[in-house]
């Protein structure tokens, strides 16, 4: 079964992705204002009545902003944590509000939706794989850094939606305050380019057909920069840039007969190309400064064991993403 994916927008200023098949389908976080959402959709020729649930990946307004009037409107539940329910102060229906927890599957119909814990600096994030019986879709964004359950899901992806925030020449150069700097590129903000391109250099399975480069920063990234440099490393994926201006076109995705010898969420992730070829890349990418995806493994184990640890935003604080 092939299924239909697009972005209706990614980046600091709304977040929104569908993911469906030919009877129903999901949207992955609702950051644009309910109205912005129907009308791309309509342009995209997709029906709301189609989509069976909305997914929360943290509480950061560029992800929550139209979700209530959303649920509201169409009556569609909404699967959240606990937790980034609470830090989001979102009033939803309680009969419309699901909670998720960290790696549970939830099955919508005929698609099913893998939820797993990542690093980024709010209350309890979550990144999201879609797939039917035969395609896996990726949603990989807002990501401090590759932790093992990011690399884990992404290698077992057939297309992926995954973050390229930043050029680290750009917004070491950039014009933002040194603390924001520090907070976007300090392993809980977003991972750049090249981190993104290590992760995928290294670990893209052999049947990955399309990557969506996704939440691109407005002032210290560039498009083409990011497609040119994927692309260079592409072989037989083909890349797509996720515009934070408009929705993408609608995508399908089917599955391949090189996946078939899948050995579930808990098998062993083999990397593709060893480090050895990466000096290049971070060579093309820019500037250095921080370690490849396959580096540091006992620091990322680290950083996920305490990540319940650290010091959460007051409750009394709407979470904003500012690149």
């Amino acid at each position: 079964m092939s299924l239909f994916v697009a972005s209706l927008n990614s980046g600091s200023n709304g977040n929104s992705y569908y993911v469906g098949n030919d009877k129903e389908a999901v949207l992955i976080d609702a950051g644009l204002s309910c109205r912005e959402i129907e009308k791309r959709m309509r342009r995209l020729n997709l029906s709301l009545e189609k989509v069976k649930a909305v997914f929360i990946s943290h509480e950061h307004d560029d992800h929550i902003r139209g979700v209530e009037v959303l649920s509201s409107r169409y009556q569609l539940p909404v699967y959240i944590t606990p937790t980034t329910l609470k830090h989001g102060k979102l009033s939803l229906e309680n009969t419309l509000t699901r909670a998720f927890k960290g790696h549970e599957t939830i099955s919508i119909g005929d698609l099913h939706v893998r939820c797993f814990p990542k690093t980024h600096d709010a209350a309890d994030p979550h990144s999201f794989v879609v797939h039917s019986n035969t395609v896996r879709i990726g949603v990989i964004t807002d990501i401090g850094f590759a932790c093992e359950n990011v690399i884990r899901h992404f290698a077992a992806c057939h297309a992926a939606f995954l973050e390229a925030n930043y050029d680290e020449e750009m917004l070491q150069k950039g014009s933002y305050p040194w603390p924001l700097k520090n907070r976007i590129r300090g392993g809980q903000g977003h991972i750049s380019n090249r981190q993104a391109l290590e992760l995928f250099v290294q670990y893209r399975p052999a049947f990955m057909s399309h990557l969506f480069l996704s939440h691109l920063s407005k002032d210290n990234n560039r498009p083409e920069l990011a497609q040119a440099l994927f692309e260079a490393k592409s072989e037989n994926t083909r890349i797509i840039v996720a515009s934070r201006y408009e929705e993408t076109e609608v995508y399908m995705i089917s599955g391949n007969p090189q996946s078939e010898s899948w050995g579930g969420w808990d098998a062993p992730v083999a990397v593709v190309h060893q480090a050895a070829g990466l000096a290049s890349i971070a060579a093309a990418a820019g500037n250095g400064g921080s370690q490849p995806v396959a580096a540091g493994v006992m620091k990322q184990r680290k950083a996920l064991s305490q990540r319940g640890k650290k010091q959460r935003p007051p409750s009394n604080v709407i979470q904003i993403s500012l690149f």
